[in-house]
C-alpha cells in the first residue's frame, strides 16, 4: 500500500482528496479484489488497476455535472429542477459581490432576509404576505409550529391538528407527515378513512384543543376508485386556521395539479410549496397566506434554523420574475421540458441517433417512442410523450454499457429496458448531445 501511495498518480489523488480519503478508497479496492479472489475469481491487481479504480470511485463521490437521459424531468437523485440562465446569473452576482441581504437601503439600517421575494410571491399568488425558507418540509413544519403556538388557548389539553387519514403521506427520504406534525408540538387527530373523508368527519373531530386543520396534497401518489375528499374551501368554513401543503408549487395548470394561487383563493391561512419542483427554481420552501400567520412564522424560533441563503433567494427572485413577465415557459428549463411538443423530441432523437450511428457503427442504434415523467414527487400518473435513442451492444450485457457511460466525464445516465439502453432526449440540455457522442466514442474506442 505504501508503495502504491508514493507513485505520482497516487500523489495526484492525495493532493485533491487528501491522504486519509485516498488511502481508505485504495484499501476498499484491494478488499474487493481479495473477496473476488477468495470467491475463485482472477481480478487484475496492480498499481495501475488499483489507482484507476480508486480514481473512478473518488470521482463519483464529488458533486459533478451529469447528463440526464432518463426522461425524468425533476429527477430527485439528479438534482431536480435546472435553473434558468437568469437565475444562475443572479446567484453568481449574489455569490461574487456584497448584497442587501439584511440591509435596508432606504433607511441605512438593518433589514430582513425574510423580505426578499415577498412582493413577487404576493403578486403571483394573491396572498397578503410570504416567507421563504430552505425547503417545503421546513416551511410546513414552521407553519404548523407557528399556528399551534399562536392559536394557544386556556384549555389544559394537548394541542391537536386535524388531518385526513388519506393525506398522511411519506415524502422523499422517508420523511412522513405525522412525524413532521409531531415536531410542531401538536397531537395528530386523524379523521376519515384512507379513501374517503367527509366534512362531517372534520366537524366531529373539532374540540377545545383543536388548533388547526392540515390539508396535504398527495403529490407523489394518487388514490383512484371509490374516493372522497374535502377541499380547502370547505375546510375554511370550520373557523380554524387551515395549513395547506400543495408540495409541487404549480403556477400553471398541468396534470390536474392544484395551482398555488387557487388554493390561496380558497381561503387557506397558509399555503406551503417547493421551489425546485414544478416552479422550476432553486431548492426552497415557501409559505404564502395571511399576514397574521406569516408574521407568526417569522417570529418563531425555528425560522432562523430554516432560513434560506442569499444564493437561493437571488435565484428564486429571478425565477419568479420570469412568471411575472410572462416568459416562464420560454425561460425555465423545467417548463420547457414538460411542455415541448413530442414532434420536436422526435426530430431531436433522430438527429442524435444519426450522429451516434456515425460515431459508433459497432452499436445497434434506433429511435423509439418513449414516456417521460415529471418526477420529483409530482404528477405520479402524468405521462409526457417523448422519444428516446436506444443503444444495444452485441458484445455484452446492456447493463455493462450503461455502467460504462456512467463512468465517463460527464457521466451519462439513461434507463435500461427491453435489453437496450434508452436515452430519452426530453431531458437533454444544451451541450448534452456532444457529451453523449464523446461518451459513446470512449465506449467503443
Amino acid at each position: 500500500m505504501d508503495a502504491v501511495l508514493r507513485s505520482p498518480a497516487a500523489q495526484a489523488l492525495v493532493s485533491r482528496y487528501g491522504t486519509k480519503t485516498t488511502t481508505a478508497v485504495a484499501r476498499e479496492v484491494l478488499e474487493r479484489a481479495r473477496e473476488e479472489i477468495l470467491a475463485g475469481g482472477e481480478p487484475e491487481v496492480s498499481e495501475e488497476s488499483v489507482l484507476a479504480e480508486a480514481t473512478n470511485i473518488l470521482a463519483g463521490r464529488g458533486l459533478r455535472r451529469v447528463v440526464n437521459a432518463t426522461g425524468v424531468v425533476l429527477h430527485t437523485n439528479l438534482g431536480r429542477s435546472v435553473l434558468s440562465k437568469r437565475a444562475v446569473e443572479a446567484a453568481v452576482a449574489a455569490a461574487t459581490s456584497y448584497s442587501n441581504l439584511e440591509y435596508d437601503l432606504a433607511s441605512g439600517g438593518r433589514g430582513s432576509r425574510y423580505d426578499h421575494a415577498v412582493p413577487l410571491l404576493a403578486e403571483l399568488t394573491g396572498a397578503e404576505d410570504a416567507l421563504v425558507v430552505n425547503n417545503c418540509a421546513g416551511a410546513t413544519l414552521l407553519a404548523l409550529s407557528a399556528v399551534v403556538a399562536e392559536a394557544a388557548t386556556e384549555a389544559a389539553g394537548e394541542p391537536e391538528v386535524i388531518v385526513s387519514r388519506g393525506q398522511l403521506i411519506e415524502i422523499g427520504g422517508g420523511f412522513r407527515i405525522p412525524e413532521v406534525l409531531a415536531l410542531s408540538g401538536a397531537r395528530l387527530r386523524e379523521v376519515g378513512t384512507t379513501n374517503r373523508t367527509r366534512l362531517a368527519d372534520y366537524e366531529r373531530a373539532v374540540n377545545e384543543n383543536t388548533r388547526a386543520v392540515l390539508w396535504v396534497h398527495p403529490s407523489n401518489f394518487e388514490i383512484q376508485g371509490f374516493t372522497e375528499s374535502v377541499g380547502v374551501a370547505k375546510l375554511s368554513t370550520l373557523g380554524l386556521p387551515v395549513v395547506a401543503d400543495v408540495g409541487s408549487g404549480a403556477f400553471f395548470g398541468i396534470g390536474g395539479e392544484p395551482r398555488v394561487e387557487a388554493v390561496v383563493a380558497e381561503g387557506a391561512s397558509l399555503v406551503t410549496f417547493s421551489g425546485d419542483k414544478l416552479l422550476g427554481g432553486p431548492q426552497a420552501g415557501m409559505a404564502v397566506g395571511g399576514s397574521y400567520w406569516v408574521s407568526a412564522m417569522r417570529r418563531h424560533p425555528l425560522a432562523r434554523a430554516l432560513r434560506a441563503d442569499k444564493l437561493c433567494l437571488a435565484a428564486l427572485e429571478a425565477t419568479l420574475t420570469a412568471y411575472l413577465k410572462g416568459t416562464a415557459r420560454k425561460d425555465l428549463p423545467t417548463l420547457k421540458m414538460l411542455h415541448a411538443p413530442a414532434e420536436e423530441m422526435k426530430e431531436k432523437a433522430d438527429r442524435l441517433a444519426e450522429k451516434i450511428a456515425h460515431a459508433a457503427p459497432e452499436l445497434a442504434v434506433d429511435v423509439a417512442s418513449s414516456v417521460a415523467r415529471s418526477g420529483g414527487g409530482t404528477l405520479p400518473l402524468y405521462e409526457v410523450p417523448s422519444y428516446a435513442v436506444r443503444l444495444e451492444s452485441g458484445s455484452g450485457r446492456v447493463e455493462a454499457v450503461a455502467e460504462k457511460l456512467r463512468s465517463v466525464d460527464p457521466p451519462v445516465v439513461g434507463r435500461v429496458g427491453e435489453g437496450k439502453l434508452w436515452l430519452d432526449v426530453r431531458t437533454l440540455l444544451d451541450g448534452d448531445e456532444d457529451a453523449i457522442l464523446e461518451a459513446v466514442g470512449n465506449l467503443v474506442g
